[in-house]
Protein backbone atom coordinates (compact mmCIF):
# COMPACT_ATOMS: atom_id res chain seq x y z
CA UNK A 1 0.00 0.00 0.00
CA UNK A 2 1.45 3.42 -0.93
CA UNK A 3 2.24 5.67 2.00
CA UNK A 4 -0.04 8.67 2.47
CA UNK A 5 1.73 11.98 1.79
CA UNK A 6 2.59 13.97 4.92
CA UNK A 7 2.37 17.71 5.30
CA UNK A 8 5.81 19.21 5.77
CA UNK A 9 4.95 22.49 7.37
CA UNK A 10 7.77 24.52 8.89
CA UNK A 11 7.94 28.05 10.26
CA UNK A 12 9.94 29.08 7.19
CA UNK A 13 7.48 27.72 4.64
CA UNK A 14 4.06 27.86 6.34
CA UNK A 15 1.35 30.28 5.23
CA UNK A 16 -0.18 31.77 8.37
CA UNK A 17 -3.50 32.57 6.70
CA UNK A 18 -3.93 29.04 5.39
CA UNK A 19 -3.12 27.56 8.80
CA UNK A 20 -5.51 29.98 10.52
CA UNK A 21 -8.34 28.91 8.23
CA UNK A 22 -7.59 25.24 8.88
CA UNK A 23 -7.23 25.54 12.66
CA UNK A 24 -9.73 28.24 13.64
CA UNK A 25 -12.50 28.69 11.13
CA UNK A 26 -15.54 26.51 10.41
CA UNK A 27 -17.39 28.55 7.78
CA UNK A 28 -19.84 25.89 6.63
CA UNK A 29 -21.02 25.15 10.17
CA UNK A 30 -21.29 28.85 11.07
CA UNK A 31 -23.25 29.78 8.00
CA UNK A 32 -25.51 26.73 7.97
CA UNK A 33 -26.59 27.46 11.54
CA UNK A 34 -27.20 31.16 10.94
CA UNK A 35 -29.01 30.55 7.64
CA UNK A 36 -31.22 27.97 9.36
CA UNK A 37 -32.09 30.35 12.20
CA UNK A 38 -32.87 33.13 9.72
CA UNK A 39 -35.17 30.92 7.66
CA UNK A 40 -37.01 29.67 10.73
CA UNK A 41 -37.44 33.17 12.15
CA UNK A 42 -38.21 35.03 8.92
CA UNK A 43 -39.88 32.42 6.75
CA UNK A 44 -37.53 33.01 3.83
CA UNK A 45 -33.92 32.40 2.82
CA UNK A 46 -31.21 34.94 3.59
CA UNK A 47 -29.56 36.04 0.35
CA UNK A 48 -27.31 38.98 1.24
CA UNK A 49 -24.47 38.54 3.74
CA UNK A 50 -22.22 41.19 5.26
CA UNK A 51 -19.03 39.89 6.90
CA UNK A 52 -17.37 42.42 9.23
CA UNK A 53 -13.67 42.05 10.11
CA UNK A 54 -13.61 39.70 7.13
CA UNK A 55 -9.83 39.11 6.92
CA UNK A 56 -9.38 36.53 4.16
CA UNK A 57 -13.17 36.60 3.59
CA UNK A 58 -13.48 32.83 3.85
CA UNK A 59 -17.02 33.16 5.18
CA UNK A 60 -18.02 35.38 2.26
CA UNK A 61 -16.52 32.95 -0.25
CA UNK A 62 -18.27 30.03 1.44
CA UNK A 63 -21.57 31.94 1.37
CA UNK A 64 -21.28 32.39 -2.39
CA UNK A 65 -20.60 28.68 -2.85
CA UNK A 66 -23.73 27.74 -0.90
CA UNK A 67 -26.21 29.14 -3.47
CA UNK A 68 -25.97 30.81 -6.86
CA UNK A 69 -28.28 33.64 -5.71
CA UNK A 70 -26.15 34.58 -2.70
CA UNK A 71 -24.37 37.94 -2.48
CA UNK A 72 -21.68 38.96 0.01
CA UNK A 73 -19.91 42.09 1.21
CA UNK A 74 -16.81 42.05 3.37
CA UNK A 75 -15.19 44.83 5.41
CA UNK A 76 -11.66 44.97 6.84
CA UNK A 77 -9.03 47.69 7.20
CA UNK A 78 -6.01 45.38 6.70
CA UNK A 79 -5.18 44.99 2.99
CA UNK A 80 -2.87 41.97 3.40
CA UNK A 81 -5.41 39.28 4.43
CA UNK A 82 -8.01 40.70 2.05
CA UNK A 83 -5.58 40.40 -0.88
CA UNK A 84 -4.67 36.87 0.24
CA UNK A 85 -8.33 35.92 0.39
CA UNK A 86 -9.06 37.28 -3.08
CA UNK A 87 -6.17 35.22 -4.45
CA UNK A 88 -6.98 31.98 -2.62
CA UNK A 89 -10.64 31.75 -1.59
CA UNK A 90 -12.69 32.97 -4.54
CA UNK A 91 -13.63 31.55 -7.93
CA UNK A 92 -13.18 33.65 -11.09
CA UNK A 93 -16.92 34.16 -11.46
CA UNK A 94 -17.47 35.40 -7.93
CA UNK A 95 -16.65 39.05 -8.62
CA UNK A 96 -20.20 39.93 -9.67
CA UNK A 97 -21.64 38.60 -6.40
CA UNK A 98 -19.09 39.88 -3.90
CA UNK A 99 -17.60 43.21 -2.86
CA UNK A 100 -14.70 43.49 -0.43
CA UNK A 101 -14.07 46.91 1.10
CA UNK A 102 -10.90 48.18 2.78
CA UNK A 103 -12.96 50.21 5.23
CA UNK A 104 -13.82 50.42 8.92
CA UNK A 105 -16.67 48.08 9.82
CA UNK A 106 -18.72 51.10 10.90
CA UNK A 107 -18.79 52.32 7.29
CA UNK A 108 -21.95 51.99 5.22
CA UNK A 109 -22.24 49.16 2.73
CA UNK A 110 -23.64 49.05 -0.78
CA UNK A 111 -26.66 46.85 0.05
CA UNK A 112 -28.86 46.14 3.05
CA UNK A 113 -27.80 42.70 4.32
CA UNK A 114 -30.24 40.05 5.41
CA UNK A 115 -27.54 38.63 7.65
CA UNK A 116 -24.63 40.60 9.13
CA UNK A 117 -21.92 38.83 11.11
CA UNK A 118 -18.81 39.55 13.17
CA UNK A 119 -17.23 36.24 14.19
CA UNK A 120 -14.11 34.96 15.98
CA UNK A 121 -14.59 37.63 18.67
CA UNK A 122 -13.29 40.22 16.18
CA UNK A 123 -15.48 43.05 17.54
CA UNK A 124 -13.50 42.84 20.81
CA UNK A 125 -11.19 45.39 19.19
CA UNK A 126 -13.67 47.94 20.57
CA UNK A 127 -12.41 48.71 24.08
CA UNK A 128 -15.12 51.09 25.26
CA UNK A 129 -18.86 50.75 25.58
CA UNK A 130 -19.33 53.89 23.49
CA UNK A 131 -17.39 52.39 20.56
CA UNK A 132 -19.21 49.09 20.82
CA UNK A 133 -22.61 50.77 21.01
CA UNK A 134 -21.81 52.85 17.93
CA UNK A 135 -20.85 49.70 16.03
CA UNK A 136 -23.96 47.78 17.07
CA UNK A 137 -26.15 50.80 16.27
CA UNK A 138 -24.71 51.03 12.76
CA UNK A 139 -25.11 47.29 12.32
CA UNK A 140 -28.81 47.55 13.17
CA UNK A 141 -29.33 50.52 10.88
CA UNK A 142 -27.67 48.73 7.97
CA UNK A 143 -29.92 45.67 8.01
CA UNK A 144 -32.84 44.81 5.78
CA UNK A 145 -36.22 45.36 7.42
CA UNK A 146 -36.27 41.75 8.69
CA UNK A 147 -32.49 41.42 8.98
CA UNK A 148 -30.45 39.58 11.59
CA UNK A 149 -27.10 40.39 13.24
CA UNK A 150 -24.91 37.65 14.73
CA UNK A 151 -21.75 37.65 16.81
CA UNK A 152 -19.94 34.86 18.64
CA UNK A 153 -18.32 34.98 22.05
CA UNK A 154 -16.25 33.01 24.52
CA UNK A 155 -16.54 32.78 28.28
CA UNK A 156 -16.19 30.70 31.40
CA UNK A 157 -13.55 30.67 34.18
CA UNK A 158 -10.79 29.52 31.83
CA UNK A 159 -11.46 32.34 29.39
CA UNK A 160 -9.61 34.94 31.45
CA UNK A 161 -6.86 32.70 32.83
CA UNK A 162 -3.35 33.30 31.52
CA UNK A 163 -2.83 29.95 29.84
CA UNK A 164 -1.98 28.17 26.59
CA UNK A 165 -4.13 25.66 24.74
CA UNK A 166 -2.61 23.30 22.16
CA UNK A 167 -4.41 21.34 19.47
CA UNK A 168 -2.93 19.12 16.76
CA UNK A 169 -4.22 19.98 13.29
CA UNK A 170 -2.63 17.52 10.86
CA UNK A 171 0.98 18.48 10.23
CA UNK A 172 1.13 21.34 12.73
CA UNK A 173 0.01 22.30 16.23
CA UNK A 174 -2.26 25.26 16.86
CA UNK A 175 -1.44 27.19 20.05
CA UNK A 176 -3.89 29.66 21.59
CA UNK A 177 -2.02 31.81 24.12
CA UNK A 178 -4.03 33.91 26.58
CA UNK A 179 -1.06 36.02 27.52
CA UNK A 180 -2.53 38.80 29.68
CA UNK A 181 -5.83 39.72 31.29
CA UNK A 182 -6.33 42.76 33.52
CA UNK A 183 -9.56 42.45 35.57
CA UNK A 184 -9.80 46.16 36.35
CA UNK A 185 -10.07 47.15 32.67
CA UNK A 186 -10.82 43.81 30.94
CA UNK A 187 -7.80 44.38 28.68
CA UNK A 188 -7.07 41.05 27.04
CA UNK A 189 -3.97 40.15 25.02
CA UNK A 190 -3.89 36.86 23.12
CA UNK A 191 -1.59 35.29 20.54
CA UNK A 192 -1.89 32.54 17.97
CA UNK A 193 1.22 30.48 17.36
CA UNK A 194 1.82 27.48 15.10
CA UNK A 195 4.35 24.78 16.01
CA UNK A 196 5.81 22.28 13.58
CA UNK A 197 7.37 18.79 13.66
CA UNK A 198 10.87 20.22 13.05
CA UNK A 199 10.53 22.10 16.39
CA UNK A 200 10.20 25.48 14.68
CA UNK A 201 7.31 27.80 15.53
CA UNK A 202 5.55 30.76 13.96
CA UNK A 203 4.00 33.53 16.07
CA UNK A 204 1.32 34.46 13.60
CA UNK A 205 -1.25 36.79 15.19
CA UNK A 206 -1.62 39.04 18.22
CA UNK A 207 -4.90 40.45 19.52
CA UNK A 208 -5.21 43.39 21.90
CA UNK A 209 -8.83 43.12 22.91
CA UNK A 210 -11.35 44.11 25.56
CA UNK A 211 -12.96 41.01 27.04
CA UNK A 212 -16.75 41.40 26.84
CA UNK A 213 -19.15 39.24 28.85
CA UNK A 214 -22.38 37.83 27.46
CA UNK A 215 -24.64 39.96 29.66
CA UNK A 216 -22.72 43.14 28.74
CA UNK A 217 -23.03 42.37 25.05
CA UNK A 218 -26.73 41.59 25.24
CA UNK A 219 -27.40 44.85 27.09
CA UNK A 220 -25.50 46.88 24.50
CA UNK A 221 -27.38 45.17 21.66
CA UNK A 222 -30.69 46.16 23.25
CA UNK A 223 -29.41 49.71 23.78
CA UNK A 224 -28.56 49.82 20.08
CA UNK A 225 -32.23 49.23 19.26
CA UNK A 226 -32.45 45.50 18.61
CA UNK A 227 -35.82 44.25 19.80
CA UNK A 228 -34.84 40.64 20.56
CA UNK A 229 -31.54 38.93 21.32
CA UNK A 230 -31.26 35.12 21.42
CA UNK A 231 -28.34 33.07 22.77
CA UNK A 232 -27.21 29.81 21.18
CA UNK A 233 -24.87 27.83 23.43
CA UNK A 234 -22.59 25.02 22.28
CA UNK A 235 -23.35 21.63 23.80
CA UNK A 236 -20.82 19.28 25.37
CA UNK A 237 -19.81 15.71 24.58
CA UNK A 238 -19.17 12.79 26.95
CA UNK A 239 -15.73 14.23 27.79
CA UNK A 240 -17.22 17.58 28.72
CA UNK A 241 -15.78 19.27 25.62
CA UNK A 242 -17.62 21.30 23.01
CA UNK A 243 -19.52 19.16 20.50
CA UNK A 244 -20.06 21.78 17.78
CA UNK A 245 -23.84 21.70 18.22
CA UNK A 246 -25.47 25.00 19.17
CA UNK A 247 -28.92 25.24 20.71
CA UNK A 248 -30.98 28.18 21.88
CA UNK A 249 -30.88 28.75 25.63
CA UNK A 250 -31.16 31.39 28.32
CA UNK A 251 -28.82 30.55 31.18
CA UNK A 252 -26.31 28.22 29.57
CA UNK A 253 -24.01 25.86 31.46
CA UNK A 254 -21.24 27.01 33.80
CA UNK A 255 -18.41 25.25 31.97
CA UNK A 256 -14.73 26.07 32.40
CA UNK A 257 -14.86 27.42 28.84
CA UNK A 258 -17.86 27.80 26.55
CA UNK A 259 -18.77 29.21 23.15
CA UNK A 260 -22.01 30.87 22.10
CA UNK A 261 -23.64 33.02 19.45
CA UNK A 262 -25.71 36.09 20.18
CA UNK A 263 -28.27 36.64 17.44
CA UNK A 264 -30.06 39.99 17.38
CA UNK A 265 -33.25 40.83 15.50
CA UNK A 266 -34.81 44.09 14.33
Amino acid sequence: MPRRPRHRYTAATADKYLLYQKAVQSPEADLELLARVFRRERGRRARRLREDFCGTALLSATWLAMHREHFAEGFDIDPEPVAWGLAHNFEPGDAARCRLHLKDVRAAGDVQPDLRIALNFSYWVFHTRRELLEYFLRARQSLAADGMFAIDLYGGPDATEELEERRKCGGFTYVWDQARFWPGTAEYTCHIRFEFPDKSSLKAFTYNWRFWSLSELRDVLYDAGFTRVETYFEGTDAKGEGDGEFKRGVRGENCAAWLAYLIAFV
